[in-house]
């Protein structure tokens, strides 16, 4: 028989993900899987329990949570002889995965995708020794935005990114980065770096504007090291998508990317706080089978 395991972080979308599990059970169990449902009760479950749908060869794992949940999950589905396919359930405040990828935040309609049937393969990115789906970023503003509470994501959504990040403003702080990319190198002062997979970073869809989930390659964008005003300026054309032409930001499109510095600075990767540099990053193109909406 068929095997279908779903993942749930209970806490995920105000208690709604636990509520709501025995409808994705319903779904799949009429589609004729065996369901086990496995609640995530502390940091890295949802990476062991999609570790095991691996090793036990299910042929559906379903996430409900928000990107931390699913940052997890793809961790323990990454490189493996056996992978299922892979259902996403957006529980987030953010969901920058589903965004990218049109699962829309409604639960029925997510929901109805699962129902469907319909994948899409999907790259994701590997980082030093684990993997990620959406965002790699270095810098004061990336290291801030970690440290956004539960709590202000619920009350302010995307916007809680951006507060914390201007916070950092007044003491705004260049580091010395050094890229390796697919067409050469670059080096200087750089406020920020960012390397995306998708084009939805923090709730913003502009900020990798021609960024596909299926190219086999990751955005990078660094923007130099600039007086404050011009630094606000640049802030607000990553918002609107007009930062790619600007002379004061690189913008890169590569495979694989080195990130280095002479400082102790740590990454932030799909938002939670990553590794030291240096940071050895290449893309898994295709990598993940994943239930969306139809995309011809």
């Amino acid at each position: 028989m068929k095997k279908a395991m779903i993942i749930v972080n209970p806490s995920s979308g105000r208690e709604e993900a636990e509520k709501n599990q025995h409808k994705v059970e319903e779904v799949l169990r009429g589609k004729g899987y065996e369901v086990v449902i496995k609640l995530t009760k502390k940091q890295l479950d949802a990476m062991k329990f999609a570790r095991t749908s691996c090793e036990e060869a299910f042929d559906v794992v379903v996430s409900m949570g928000g990107d931390g949940t699913l940052n997890e999950t793809v961790n323990g589905l990454a490189n493996q002889k056996h992978c299922p396919e892979f259902g996403i359930i957006p529980m987030g405040t953010v969901n920058d995965f589903a965004r990218a990828l049109n699962i829309p935040n409604s639960f029925d309609d997510a929901l109805n995708l699962i129902k469907q049937g319909r994948t899409r393969q999907v790259d994701i990115g590997k980082v030093n020794d684990k993997y990620f789906m959406n965002i790699a970023a270095v810098g004061a503003i990336a290291e801030a935005t970690y440290e956004v509470s539960p709590k202000q994501k619920t009350m302010l959504g995307p916007l809680a990114y951006m507060l914390e990040g201007l916070k950092t403003l007044s003491s705004k702080k260049a580091y010395d980065i050094q890229l390796k990319h697919d067409k050469g190198e670059w080096k200087g002062d750089a406020l920020l770096v960012l390397a995306a997979l998708t084009n939805s970073v923090g709730g913003f869809e502009k900020l990798a504007p021609d960024a596909k989930v299926d190219d086999g390659n990751l955005k990078c964008l660094v923007v130099h090291d600039v007086a404050l005003p011009k630094f606000i300026k640049i802030v607000t054309e990553l918002i609107r998508g007009k930062h790619v032409d600007d002379d004061d930001v690189e913008y890169i499109s590569t495979s694989r990317l080195e990130i280095a510095s002479s400082e102790k600075l740590h990454s932030n990767i799909d938002g939670e706080e990553g590794d030291l540099l240096p940071l050895n990053i290449e893309i898994l193109p295709r990598h993940l089978d994943i239930y969306v909406p139809d995309h011809k």
